[in-house]
């Protein structure tokens, strides 16, 4: 394809930055009246205590609707990454393009929705190549916390961008292959325009760990216990569970699944050729009988989740699993920021039945991070030499770090979008782009304020365009706008006459009239409602929600104004 004058190659998310979670972000290609558009991820994001009564959050498409949508692309399986699938396909309507590991859980997914005889899903081997409209996508393989991840090579007549998705550097991964440096360095010898890149662990200083090191801590630590072992870990880590068994059978216990996550994940692994030489699972029945010392149980729920497979344990409601004086449970996992309440709360409850417990704080090593951390970070920079580093994946202060750090290794030009930011990465030579992050200081903020268009400095045109674009809601509703009133259907007593220039009450102050204001940034804020516990964003199938509430229609989301 070639490339015409009023060509643009633009970027714009609208989930994933500035929060970890909930990615959905859309590559435009063509002039700005007849652009074709590429959609990596759709993914979900879950409630927490400041979305009461909502478990599950997904991207505003809105922007999307209606305009020419080549296809969908899918880096890995992670619920972040592909959980909003089956609520926004319908509005989004392309061909889903996943390697065979994801394409078997996102089927799932259709299928629960009745979407799958409607949805043209395109398995693509792994290091394979498609082209979709303009977009010439190759998949490289990443190494993370889950099979199959990749990130993305998309090369246009304009520029090549790499999108990494979610990726560490691990020599030695248990599933799966390295991350495919030389293939990262043959995209930097060629020329990478843009580079769209992990920020989670921007803050921790190293490198992640491998899972090969925690295979060896995991089977030192089961070799020593007695009595039944339940370990929990995020269902969807395949390289986890794996090791998890493999110490198991050395030991000479049997493994048994508790939680639908688990038997999801384990039969997609299964199906795409992984775990094909251990022991078959006990079935529950097996499980009841079989000996305390010959047992092992991988259970869902380390993030202490109400309904997953270790709560009920803690609880003894669990049909299969009881745990009881001199067992033992092994937090193969993190604490995700916001769930150290709900995971010390199914702590104390186990405690209280005497298990004893065992966390990466007590026994460091039973649990590696799937992100890169700084020194990582250095050395995909490294690789790839972008000239333009977009980070992503990360709350606002972790972007702009990684812009800082991205400049710190000789990246020209850096940009730190907002969901609902489009950020116009080619024409024009990487020196004219306006700079955005910390320097951004002839662009500000305003709601509502519609479509308009804008200069940089020296007359250059921005890489900033004004659209409306989505900044989160629950499936098929926008958020509402709500304001500071305790009660829905009460207001502030009116007060009563002031005397001028002096607030009512408050001597030897000047007054203004006081207005109420938005609860958080509303729309512009963080995406939808939360409530409860929050699961990880990166973990298995989530329990069945059942739909969210109606909570009515909400207010445009907020654009970028020069």
């Amino acid at each position: 394809m070639k490339k015409q004058a009023n060509d643009e190659l633009v970027f714009l998310p609208l989930g994933g930055s500035d929060e970890v979670g909930m990615n959905l972000n859309a590559y435009g290609y063509g002039p700005e009246e007849n652009r074709q558009w590429l959609v990596v991820d759709v993914g979900v994001t879950f409630g927490d205590l400041s979305t009461p009564g909502v478990d599950v959050i997904v991207p505003d498409p809105a922007f999307l609707e209606g305009e020419d949508i080549r296809g969908i692309v899918l880096t890995h399986a992670h619920e972040d990454h592909i959980g909003a699938l089956g609520w926004l396909w319908p509005r989004l309507k392309a061909p889903v393009y996943a390697t065979p590991f994801t394409a078997y859980l996102i089927r799932d997914k259709l299928r629960e929705r009745n979407l799958l005889d409607q949805v043209e899903i395109i398995e693509v081997p792994l290091g394979g190549a498609v082209q979709i409209g303009p977009f010439g996508v190759t998949f490289v393989t990443m190494t993370h916390s889950i099979a199959e991840p990749n990130g993305l090579a998309i090369d246009t007549p304009l520029g090549l961008v790499f999108h990494t998705g979610d990726w560490k550097i691990d020599d030695q991964p248990v599933i799966g292959s390295m991350t495919d440096a030389p293939a990262i360095r043959a995209l930097g010898d060629k020329g990478v325009l843009a580079m769209v890149c992990d920020s989670t662990n921007v803050f921790v200083p190293g490198v992640a760990g491998s899972e090969g090191d925690v295979a060896v801590a995991l089977g030192k630590l089961i070799s020593t216990l007695k009595g039944r072992v339940a370990v929990g870990c995020f269902a969807s880590n395949v390289a986890r569970m794996d090791s998890v068994i493999r110490a198991a059978e050395a030991c000479g216990r049997r493994v048994a699944l508790a939680g639908r996550s688990m038997h999801r994940i384990t039969a997609a692994a299964k199906h795409v050729g992984m775990l094909q030489d251990i022991k078959p699972f006990l079935s529950d029945e097996e499980a009841r009988v079989w000996p305390a010392d010959e047992i092992l149980y991988l259970c869902t729920g380390s993030q202490g989740e109400a309904r997953a497979a270790l709560s009920r344990v803690a609880d003894g409601t669990h049909p299969t699993v009881k745990l009881g004086l001199g067992d033992h449970c092994i937090f193969s996992s993190r604490q995700i920021p916001g769930n150290e309440l709900a995971i010390g709360r199914l702590q104390d409850r186990l405690a209280d039945r005497g298990v004893r417990l065992y966390t990466e704080k007590d026994h460091p090593g039973i649990h590696v991070s799937g992100h890169p951390c700084r020194d990582e970070l250095k050395q995909m920079y490294e690789w790839a030499r972008p000239q333009i580093a977009v980070p992503t994946h990360g709350v606002r202060r972790f972007l702009l770090e990684h812009a800082n750090l991205a400049k710190e290794v000789g990246v020209p030009e850096t940009v730190t979008p907002r969901n609902g930011d489009m950020v116009r990465l080619a024409p024009g030579p990487p020196g004219r782009h306006r700079r955005r992050g910390a320097e951004r200081a002839s662009v500000r903020r305003r709601r509502n304020a519609g479509d308009r268009t804008g200069r940089g400095a020296e007359g250059a045109p921005p890489r900033l365009d004004q659209r409306r674009a989505g900044r989160g809601l629950l499936p098929g509703q926008a958020r509402p706008h709500r304001q500071r009133h305790r009660h829905p259907q009460r207001r502030p007593a009116r007060r009563p006459a002031q005397t001028p220039g002096r607030r009512a009450g408050r001597p030897g102050r000047t007054g203004r009239k006081r207005r109420l204001q938005p609860e958080g940034r509303g729309a512009g804020g963080r995406n939808g409602h939360r409530t409860g516990r929050r699961p990880h964003p990166e973990e298995g199938q989530p329990a069945d929600l059942g739909s969210p509430p109606d909570r009515g229609n909400g207010r445009p989301a907020p654009v970028m104004q020069p």
